[in-house]
């Protein structure tokens, strides 16, 4: 018998129970039931976080990336300047009000106008998927084309690591990225006001809608601000990510978005709950 050989064959290896969203019934008390993100770490690449917020919660990490020299490589290094534009606190304040459980580390890349360099999101995207982060929190996107090759490797070598992206799509109808590329949760608005409210959108390429309608966040230096935008029903999907990760810790990308799927309340005969 000739023996064939080539690449990605199956070594014919069993896969844990724990990994497969089977076999009973997925709904909301088996997807994550009481759990709060508890140990979950999380990377939110935005524009900084205000550490001190009383609705952001204590123990966030700090780091920016940052150029040594101008015309240098982009490193991640530790940050003392916290939040520089508002928006990174805002994300994680959602993500803590989802999943106050989880472990939020932050890696500023915006600047106070909300614009930044490519270079600098590829920078702090690999350094998260170097530290095998499993939930990367990315409220923004690029549309410059130089940088979507790379961008396009670097989310599928976090796919293949297990560290499941979830973008927000842009708010106009343009194409940047990384949310348009089929290896990370890609996330949309709904104006529903319940934050485990979920919707399946069954006209990719965005996967699926949460809160992004007047959402109450918190602002840096205390405060709070009501807002709205992709960005914001981003970590509402990541901090359910975080809850279901924590009930079932061997999950990837795929097992998340199958949940994500299951449990969306607008998938048809399921008994819509409370819209808060």
């Amino acid at each position: 018998m000739r023996t064939v050989r080539f690449a990605h064959t199956s070594t014919g290896a069993t896969v844990p129970p724990g990994v497969v969203p089977l076999p009973q019934a997925v709904d909301r008390a088996w997807a994550w039931g009481e759990a709060t993100g508890r140990g979950v770490r999380v990377c939110v690449i935005d524009s900084g976080v205000d550490a001190t917020h009383p609705l952001v919660g204590r123990g966030v990490a700090l780091f920016a990336a940052a150029q040594a020299e101008p015309e240098g490589p982009w490193s991640v290094v530790p940050d003392t300047a916290g939040d520089v534009a508002g928006h990174g606190t805002a994300c994680a304040g959602i993500l803590h009000r989802v999943a106050p459980g989880c472990e939020i580390t932050s890696v500023r890349v915006l600047t106070r106008n909300l614009r930044g360099s490519g270079e600098a999101m590829l920078a702090a995207l690999e350094w998260a998927v170097d530290r095998g982060f499993p939930l990367v929190n990315m409220s923004l996107s690029t549309r410059k084309q130089p940088l979507k090759e790379r961008l396009h490797d670097l989310a599928d070598r976090a796919y293949f690591a297990g560290v499941t992206l979830v973008s927000a799509a842009h708010n106009s109808p343009v194409i940047s990225y990384p949310w348009r590329f089929p290896s990370v949760i890609s996330v949309g608005s709904h104006a529903v006001a319940d934050p485990e409210y979920v919707e399946l959108n069954p006209s990719p390429p965005v996967d699926v809608f949460g809160p992004g309608v007047n959402v109450e966040v918190p602002w840096p230096a205390g405060g709070t601000k009501v807002v709205s935008g992709n960005s914001f029903a981003t970590p509402h999907v990541a901090g359910l990510c975080a809850r279901i990760l924590e009930r079932h810790p061997r999950f990837r990308t795929p097992q998340l978005r199958q949940v994500l799927a299951a449990v969306a309340d607008n998938v048809e005969g399921r008994q819509v709950r409370s819209r808060g």
